[in-house]
């Protein structure tokens, strides 16, 4: 069994995360689920940010401060129209609340993406397949992000093998 697909990245200021989200929006396709993992002011609103302008989102995205689910309408990278559902999870109050607002429909979305913030919140509710990010602190405004196909081999996997192949900006670790 071969390990799951993985790359990591640096990015060294917001405008590069921002950019390196926008080159992951453009390789999105109606129903991929992002998972984004990292501790408060990792940088996942802002690679959120630039998924949105990958996917032709016209409209400022910010986190969802009171109803947890924003909805934005964009365009895959060969026109087709979308939605983007960005959750952030930070302010749930429980994994059981997510029934409240349908949450389980944002794990297979077929007319949109969904890119979830905090996914660790829903506890073991998370969608089937999907790419998850991790972002981290890499000293000063330094970010090391780090790309995982779950399962390793499904619809994620091909997230991953494109996000090595595309130039993309951003710098491998040393």
């Amino acid at each position: 069994m071969t390990d799951a697909p993985i790359r990591q990245l640096i990015t060294r200021s917001a405008d590069e995360t921002r950019a390196l989200g926008a080159g992951l929006g453009r390789l999105l396709r109606p129903g991929d689920v992002v998972l984004l993992h990292g501790d408060l002011g990792s940088g996942k609103t802002t690679l959120t940010q630039g998924i949105a302008q990958g996917l032709g989102v016209a409209d400022e995205v910010q986190s969802p401060t009171f109803t947890l689910v924003g909805e934005h309408s964009g365009e895959t990278a060969n026109g087709a129209p979308l939605t983007l559902y960005h959750l952030d999870l930070y302010r749930l109050p429980g994994p059981e609340e997510l029934e409240s607002f349908g949450y389980d429909e944002y794990l297979a979305p077929r007319a949109g993406v969904t890119v979830i913030e905090w996914p660790e919140r829903a506890a073991g509710w998370l969608p089937e397949a999907y790419l998850l990010v991790r972002l981290e602190h890499f000293g000063g405004d330094a970010r090391r992000l780090t790309f995982t196909a779950q399962p390793p081999h499904g619809p994620a996997a091909r997230l991953v093998a494109e996000l090595a192949s595309a130039p993309v900006p951003a710098t491998e670790p040393d």
